[in-house]
Formats: C-alpha cells, sequence, structure tokens
C-alpha cells in the first residue's frame, strides 16, 4: 500500500511538474518598413512579418498580440500551417509605435527605437518566447528617407508590472510577462538637413552684419537690419521647433538661436556704442570701435556655432 502511495506521489509530482513549465515559443520577424516618422507627435509607423512556433493549443496570438508601445494596432493578417504537428502562424503587422525621441543634438540626432511584443493573457509561468535570431531581419531595400538602420536585433526577456490584474492565485501584485523585442538604430544624414533649416537663421544673422556697413551716424539702417535680422530668426526658430517635440532640455536648436539672438542684440549694443561716440564729438573713436567690435562679434558667432556644432556631431 505505501508503495501504491509512494508511486502515485511521484506520479502526480511529476504531472505537475510539467504543467508548471512553460511553453516555449520560437518567434522571429521581418521588417517590412519604417516609415511616418514623425517627431512632433513622438511616433512612427511600422511594418513587419512576426512568426510563431509552439506546443500550446490555447495560444491565439492573432488576438492575444499585445505591443506595449504601440499607440494603435491594426488587424493583423494571419497565415496559418503546422510544422512537425506543432502549430505555426504568420502574422502581417502593422502599427503606430510611440517613441520618445532623443532631440538634444537634433538634426545631428541617433535614435534608438524598439518595438515590444507580449501575449496579452499568458504571464511567464505559461509561456517564455525564444528568438528566432538567424531567420529575424529586415528589408534590405528597406530605406528610411534620411536615416540609415544599423544594429538590428532581436532579444527575448520579461516585463514586469506592479500588479496581478486582479488574479488572486497569484499571491501578490506584481506579473511578468514574457516579452519579444526588435531594436535598431537609426543614423540620419545630418548635414543636408542641418543647412536646410538653418539656413534662415544664418541668412537673419548675415543681415543684421551688413548694418557695419554705414557710417555710425546712419540711424536707419543700423538699426532697422538687425531688428530685421532678428525677426526673421525668431521666425525661423519657430519653423524649427514645429518639427520637434517639446522639450525642457536645451537642444542644439536652442543654442545656435540663442546665439544668434544675443549676436545681433551685441551688433544693436555697438551701433548704440558707436552713435553715442559719434553724438559726442569722438568720430575716430567711433570708427574704430565700430571696426573692432564687428570683427569681435562675427568671430565669437563664427567660433561659437563651430564649437557647438562639432560637439553635436556623434
Amino acid at each position: 500500500m505505501r508503495v501504491k502511495l509512494f508511486f502515485l506521489f511521484i506520479l502526480t509530482f511529476s504531472e505537475l511538474a510539467v504543467r508548471a513549465q512553460p511553453d516555449t515559443v520560437k518567434i522571429g520577424t521581418y521588417l517590412i518598413s519604417l516609415h511616418d516618422i514623425d517627431f512632433h507627435n513622438n511616433q512612427y509607423t511600422a511594418r513587419f512579418w512576426l512568426w510563431l512556433r509552439y506546443n500550446n493549443p490555447s495560444f491565439n496570438f492573432k488576438q492575444q498580440l499585445d505591443i506595449p508601445n504601440a499607440k494603435t494596432i491594426d488587424d493583423p493578417g494571419e497565415i496559418a500551417d503546422s510544422i512537425d504537428g506543432k502549430p505555426w502562424i504568420m502574422l502581417k503587422m502593422k502599427c503606430t509605435i510611440k517613441e520618445n525621441w532623443k532631440v538634444h543634438n537634433f538634426p545631428f540626432d541617433k535614435q534608438h527605437v524598439y518595438i515590444q511584443i507580449e501575449n496579452s493573457i499568458y504571464d511567464n509561468r505559461a509561456l517564455v518566447f525564444q528568438p528566432d535570431k538567424e531567420g529575424s531581419t529586415y528589408a534590405k531595400n528597406l530605406g528610411v528617407d534620411g536615416w540609415t538602420i544599423t544594429n538590428f536585433k532581436v532579444s527575448a526577456g520579461t516585463n514586469g508590472y506592479g500588479t496581478s490584474f486582479g488574479d488572486s492565485r497569484v499571491g501578490k501584485q506584481f506579473s511578468e510577462f514574457a516579452t519579444f523585442v526588435i531594436e535598431l538604430d537609426l543614423e540620419r544624414h545630418a548635414f543636408g538637413l542641418f543647412m536646410k533649416i538653418f539656413s534662415g537663421m544664418y541668412i537673419a544673422f548675415l543681415i543684421a552684419i551688413i548694418s557695419f556697413a554705414p557710417r555710425p551716424e546712419e540711424l536707419e539702417p543700423r538699426f532697422g537690419l538687425p531688428v530685421g535680422g532678428l525677426f526673421a530668426a525668431v521666425g525661423n526658430k519657430y519653423i524649427i521647433d514645429s518639427m520637434l517635440p517639446v522639450s525642457s532640455s536645451f537642444t542644439l536648436v536652442d543654442t545656435l538661436h540663442t546665439i544668434t539672438f544675443l549676436g545681433i542684440f551685441s551688433i544693436l549694443l555697438l551701433s548704440a556704442v558707436t552713435l553715442k561716440l559719434h553724438d559726442a564729438g569722438k568720430r575716430e573713436a567711433s570708427v574704430k570701435v565700430n571696426r573692432i567690435g564687428s570683427r569681435a562679434i562675427i568671430a565669437t558667432y563664427v567660433l561659437l556655432n563651430i564649437l557647438f556644432i562639432l560637439l553635436a556631431i556623434p
């Protein structure tokens, strides 16, 4: 009797141990396109194939698939089959992904984007992912306008949530779900974009320094040109800011425009000083201050621009 009870215990324990083992889901991806990169709204759109092989027939990834960092997920197209008696499905995905873009060095920025995939029903006690690293890749003709794709990779891990989602069987207010992550880096083709968006700012400064040419007593060009250049620089900054998300940090865009604003203010200040000297009868001093001051302002402006641009280039 004791022997029978012992074997019954062993069989029951073995069955529970088998049930406790999570199903390993082999998962891979093929990135078709990455487009509609929107810095202002912190998002981009991705299209990709996703394939999964598993044992548990209760898994229904078309209905249970979740992408936590997605804003919207279109209803995926599904191709279902089996390999060696195991379910094998392919899903054609299209989703809009939210992304906190790093714009501190814009337009010399480098972005790291990722897509995080989970099963919304089964946690990591029932399901773990095994990435198909050899089969996962992206389309070689995938062109992201203005960017180069580097460091593509896939990986698997877990994502923790500080709640049991009402499941009292867990015994604690914490849950972990298996996650499959698609990652890649985007490197921008920066110099063409830099000249395109900052040309207005530099032309505004050039307009302002033309005011050094007239004599100190010629009020209209000496003060009118810098003020016109200032308004043009402010307008240029508003245009660039409309392209970017709101940021509390001081970006390269803010730095270069601030240098321009201070440069134009220095031009106006120099014009005021030279006019004061001229009205006081110190015409030679007025011309000398105008000559030295103009050279100092231009040289400082150029050097500061070169310095901050070089610091921003990765």
